[in-house]
């Protein structure tokens, strides 16, 4: 594990490329989206579902492998993932040799094999992504969240496939979004942003759910990031999940690491 690739996990991971699960735990059980979208549904009845299908845990804790791939370059590491709901979200390298640490006010990371960390607030990594983002919105999109407050505008609704296609009403000329809603679960199938003037598009896809402890959480992910031709993608896979057991976040950033600036 290098610099560079952990560089780029803060970068995307923390720009909702947060991705993919998969697991094992006996706890766990696929969701299959059998249900059928519906034309007589409104947006209000969507969102409503959608609001009140999320994830009700305490804390959360997981293997996951997150791999990226950009251009001809694949890397890869297994991470174990911690979450306390709305208050932290913490991953650990093996052996502890590289570790994250979000919360609502900062992006924390230090890395033992290059003697290197981070530590920042939301900020720069809100003007990388060119939109605003905050600790809520990587949280939902690990469980399968709209990563807006669906609350704040009008929505129309429509049927794409088999998926409830939500857009706001008004679209930001600046910032086009596009969601779609399962009609089984009413968690997310897909969520796009698109950023015409700047040539970038954002599109994670939800391919599957698991039930765990009545819980229904993302199964399989994957997110594209795409600017001009440069192209990233990221996928976590989760090798086991529990949840509402005691967990903790150690991480300390050792003394005479020096900072790494990303631009």
């Amino acid at each position: 594990m290098n610099h560079t690739f952990i560089n780029r996990i803060i970068k995307f991971t923390l720009l909702f490329v947060l991705v993919g699960v998969t697991t094992n735990c006996k706890s766990a059980k696929n969701v299959i989206a059998s249900g059928e979208a519906s034309e007589r549904l409104s947006a209000k009845q969507v969102i409503k579902q959608h609001q009140k299908n999320d994830a009700d845990f305490n804390t959360m804790q997981a293997r996951v492998r997150i791999d990226l791939a950009q251009g001809d370059k694949e890397q890869g590491a297994t991470f174990n993932l911690r979450v306390e709901k709305d208050k932290v979200i913490w991953l650990s390298a093996p052996l502890g040799l590289a570790r994250m640490m979000i919360t609502p006010e900062k992006v924390r990371f230090y890395n033992k094999q290059d003697n290197e960390y981070f530590d920042g607030d939301y900020k720069l990594l809100s003007d990388f992504a060119g939109v605003e983002l905050d600790f809520n919105k990587v949280q939902n999109v690990l469980l399968g969240q709209a990563i807006y407050d669906l609350k704040e505008q009008s929505y129309s609704v429509s049927v794409n496939g088999n998926s409830y296609a939500l857009q706001p009403k008004n679209q930001n000329a600046l910032l086009e979004l596009f969601y779609l809603i399962n009609p089984a679960h009413f968690k997310m199938d897909s969520l796009q942003l698109f950023q015409q003037l700047k040539k970038r598009i954002l599109q994670i896809d939800y391919k599957a759910y698991q039930e765990v402890d009545r819980q229904v959480l993302p199964k399989d992910i994957r997110i594209i990031a795409v600017e001009d031709s440069d192209e990233v993608s990221i996928v976590l896979e989760f090798k086991s999940i529990t949840l509402n057991e005691e967990v903790r976040f150690p991480f300390k950033i050792p003394k005479g690491y020096k900072e790494i600036v990303i631009k």
